[in-house]
Formats: structure tokens, C-alpha cells, sequence
């Protein structure tokens, strides 16, 4: 079931309960050679080829690659500056995205786990999308 409060539900979930708050979940999959991927598809896999492909909710934890803070961005659906970066999941996938609070100092390395944050989408309404930040 689609949660319509979020931006993009084919691409995570929300995790836990409002008593026990976990990170939100990323929709993965995983091939039967044991390649896990993000987002979830269904054209074969990118190591091996093969088609058995099963989907798999992704840990919203990993460890920061790199970032760069972005202060000029020709977009007209985000104003900069913002910061974007590239976190290997706990689960193995390298996934790019915009990090929260990205005005701070990062470092490689660096734990981040996942957070949803609140967003207008193109209509105007207030929504969730997925972000990351540093792990307090």
C-alpha cells in the first residue's frame, strides 16, 4: 500500500512506529548471486545477468563517500545551496542523494543514516522525501 504523504513511495518506505521510530526503509532487490541493488528493477542483474531478482528493504544507514555543497543549480525545482552525496549502504549499495544539514562540516566516512524530510512537491502540496544526515 502507497503512502501518500510520501514524494516518491516506489522508492522507500517508512520504517518502524511513531513509539519506536527506525530510519526509512530504500526498496532494493537482491539477485540469486547475492548482488544487492537500489532502486528495485526488473531487467536482470547488473553483476551476473541472471532474472531472479526478489525485492529487499535497504537499511536507511551507511557510511558518507564524499559531498559537495552546491551553490549555484540551474534546476528550477531546488535552491540552492544544498548539499548532495554519495553513502554506501550498510546493505552494499552506493547511492547518491541530498544530505540534510549539509552546511556542517562532513568527512568521509562519516555515519549518516536516512530521514524524511518535509517538501513541497511540483502541485504545491507538503509531502516527504528521503534525505540523509550525519548520525548524531
Amino acid at each position: 500500500m502507497s503512502d501518500p504523504d510520501l514524494l516518491k513511495p516506489t522508492l522507500y518506505r517508512r520504517a518502524g512506529s511513531a513509539a519506536r521510530p527506525e530510519p526509512p526503509a530504500l526498496l532494493g532487490g537482491a539477485c540469486a548471486c547475492g548482488h544487492v541493488f537500489f532502486p528495485l528493477q526488473s531487467y536482470g542483474c547488473e553483476r551476473c545477468g541472471g532474472t531472479d531478482l526478489q525485492p529487499r528493504a535497504l537499511t536507511g544507514a551507511g557510511r558518507l563517500l564524499a559531498s559537495a555543497r552546491v551553490h549555484l543549480h540551474a534546476g528550477k525545482g531546488r535552491e540552492a545551496p544544498f548539499t548532495v552525496g554519495s553513502i554506501r549502504l550498510e546493505d552494499g549499495p552506493i547511492i547518491r542523494t541530498l544530505i540534510e544539514g549539509g552546511e556542517t562540516r562532513l568527512h568521509p566516512g562519516a555515519a549518516m543514516v536516512a530521514v524524511l524530510a518535509p517538501v513541497t512537491d511540483p502541485q504545491g502540496s507538503a509531502r516527504l522525501d528521503l534525505r540523509f544526515m550525519a548520525e548524531a
